[in-house]
């Protein structure tokens, strides 16, 4: 039983304890170290709450009792921002960080300082202190009106009720993140679980639940943190000093803040960063980068809702959600089909991912991913994107199971499928891997390909046979020594295959993109590909709209580049050729005599064969199609054209040419 005190005693005692628990708060939360156990500190908090029970007179709103939640509210009152709570620009790479500085130093040319911090994934809130005592917590809201969540606030135990030190300024506002800690979040969660109540989702939504709850008993229950990021009041001179203003106020700070002189150094801090943040207690998204000088800061002002001076580099993304637009089969070079979901473009872990594969009929069967789905996805091993869940109550109401036999069928009419015992997967009948790569190295050095002379069909069975060739990739790994080992070669003959596989590194675009034998995709298509996207990197990237936007290409050729380009042994084998150095080489034609214009020969021309017609035309920048459209600038007539494409000109009104006048469009300069 506590000894009876009188007013005065007790005022004294009450002073000494709350001056005892703030020191303990300000050690515990600021400076990382325990002045005394947990339950001694329980301990000093009843005696003082006991004191001020016995007299209510002595409470002041600083006093550690004073966290209690009291009554709940009607409303939030609104509150106008004495200075305006802005948020960030992101920045989502190295060079955007680089474009931000140059903008900046075309204002005001100096010699920055960085100041960096990590980002925290919570709600943000302003607070403000009169004579050191908290007096109004306010939420971001649209950044000029925020809600007043005072009484929310002060149950947060980390909270500052009256700043520490001395010399505190008559006004002093702080900024931070209401955060909520992953291993208490964890904790709450396990406790919901054994209670049967249903899990919280994430501790950002908890966090910002919880302050805009308008009963306190309910925000005074969860494990609540305000974590300060910036000084408005007193308007220091770096925001380094602001920050270090804030651990002496006895405010919380993530401890991730650096200074410094370079954006090398700020690089390196962002590769640190995105390596070890996973240790940190709490969830974050990015790292804020600011100009430390803030007369500099302030100079530079805001524009639109964003200062110039900061910006937040964003981490990548490790799971996003985005639609399954088609799902495309692809034929390997071993015979094997595999799904592939073309998705709508979204960037996970630092790219921009637009499929991912789909292994197997079972692997679909497993998750019922459909068309039209919202799935969510992720890298496997940071690499491979792959689908984790269909959102299945985002489903549209439409949308089919996904027939697979059907879709071979739809997709390879004229080609059999069997899927072997103890397989998962359909393999074209009949066709072995050999059988397949020989198929493909023969196309790839073909006439309309990259013409690679040396490389006919007995040649390239001579060194799949001989195990010299496994892929495409191996014919730029030949020796002239081995290959001269085999029978159908000599040194010379040996020596003349490997050059006119070197001189064939640099061919035309149009050329690799048909020598890659994707289905459906020509010579014409490929030109036609290749003038549309001019790098292999570019049509690597193609979405289905993109595709579909090109005059000749329709949605089974769309789906059959997509699958290409959607298949891991594919993008591999791009991969390892760009390593060994084969670069197709696109003519930039743009400014060319005939650029932007579109022909069409049809009939029989006097002058040269067809083939020879259109590469004069194309030479000139001309695009050649197979069909009249509204695009078409002529219809080139030689000797009995075709009636339908006449018939079709004349109806879009389309111009024609005789042989003459294609002759004079090949003496422009």
């Amino acid at each position: 039983m506590m000894t009876k005190l009188t007013h005065e005693e007790a005022k004294e005692r009450i002073l000494k304890l709350r001056s005892l628990i703030n020191n303990y708060r300000y050690h515990y939360h600021v400076l990382d170290e325990s002045t005394m156990s947990e339950a001694a500190a329980d301990s000093l908090k009843h005696e003082l709450s006991q004191l001020e029970e016995q007299f209510p007179d002595l409470i002041t709103p600083d006093s550690p009792t004073q966290r209690v939640a009291g009554k709940p509210l009607d409303k939030f009152t609104k509150v106008t921002h004495g200075q305006r709570m802005i948020s960030l620009a992101d920045v989502f790479s190295e060079d955007e960080i680089k474009d931000w500085v140059a903008r900046n130093q075309k204002l005001i040319p100096a010699a920055y300082q960085y100041f960096t911090d990590i980002k925290m994934d919570g709600l943000a809130c302003s607070l403000k202190y009169r004579n050191g005592i908290l007096t109004q917590a306010v939420t971001r809201g649209d950044g000029l009106v925020g809600e007043d969540v005072t009484m929310n606030v002060r149950t947060i135990d980390n909270v500052p009720l009256k700043l520490h030190g001395n010399n505190i300024p008559e006004i002093v506002e702080a900024r931070g993140e209401i955060v909520i800690f992953k291993a208490d979040f964890d904790k709450l969660n396990e406790k919901q679980i054994k209670m049967g109540e249903k899990p919280f989702a994430n501790p950002r939504n908890l966090a910002a639940g919880s302050i805009r709850q308008l009963d306190p008993k309910i925000a005074a229950s969860r494990p609540l943190k305000f974590m300060a990021y910036d000084l408005v009041t007193p308007n220091l001179e770096t925001h380094q000093a602001a920050y270090r203003a804030l651990s002496d106020f006895g405010f919380q700070t993530s401890k991730q803040d650096r200074v410094f002189n370079s954006l090398d150094e700020v690089f390196g801090e962002i590769e640190h960063l995105g390596e070890t943040r996973g240790n940190l207690p709490f969830n974050t998204d990015g790292m804020v980068i600011k100009i430390n000088d803030r007369a500099i800061f302030q100079k530079l002002g805001i524009v639109g809702k964003t200062p110039r001076g900061a910006v937040a580099f964003k981490f990548p993304a490790e799971e996003s959600t985005t639609k399954v637009r088609d799902i495309v089969i692809s034929i390997g070079r071993t015979g094997a089909a595999t799904p592939v979901a073309i998705l709508d473009p979204v960037v996970v872990a630092g790219s921009t991912v637009r499929h991912a594969s789909l292994h197997n009929s079972d692997e679909i069967a497993r998750l019922d991913v459909r068309i039209g789905d919202t799935v969510i996805i992720y890298k496997a091993g940071d690499i491979i994107p792959q689908i984790k869940e269909v959102l299945l109550t985002l489903r549209p109401d439409n949308a089919q199971k996904f027939d697979y036999k059907k879709a071979l069928k739809t997709q390879y009419p004229e080609l059999e499928f069997e899927r072997p015992d103890g397989e998962v997967v359909y393999r074209v009948k009949g066709e072995t891997p050999d059988l397949v790569l020989k198929r493909a190295i023969e196309y790839y050095a073909s006439k309309p390909a990259l013409n690679i002379e040396g490389l006919g069909e007995k040649n390239v069975a001579a060194l799949i046979d001989a195990n010299l060739v496994r892929s495409i990739a191996d014919l730029y790994r030949l020796k002239p020594g081995k290959i001269a080992q085999l029978e159908r070669f000599g040194e010379v003959s040996a020596k003349n295959l490997v050059d006119a596989l070197e001189a064939s590194k640099t061919a035309s675009l149009y050329k690799f993109i048909t020598a890659l034998g994707i289905r459906h995709v020509g010579a014409q298509t490929a030109r036609v590909l290749a003038d549309r996207f001019t790098s292999i990197e570019s049509l690597t990237n193609a979405t289905k709209d993109d595709l579909i936007d090109i005059p000749d290409i329709g949605e089974i050729v769309a789906e059959s580049i997509l699958a290409y380009f959607a298949d891991e042994d594919n993008l591999k084998l791009l991969e390892e050729l760009k390593e060994l150095g084969v670069h197709p080489t696109f003519e930039d034609k743009s400014n060319a005599p005939l650029a932007g214009k579109s022909y069409i020969i049809s009939g029989t021309l006097e002058s040269s064969d067809r083939e020879t017609a259109e590469d004069n035309l194309r030479k000139l920048g001309a695009t050649i199609t197979s069909g009249v459209t509204k695009n078409t600038t002529a219809l080139i007539l030689g000797d009995k054209p075709g009636k339908s494409k006449l018939d079709k000109a004349a109806k879009l009104g389309i111009p024609t040419i005789n042989e003459d006048e294609y002759l004079k469009l090949l003496s422009i300069s």
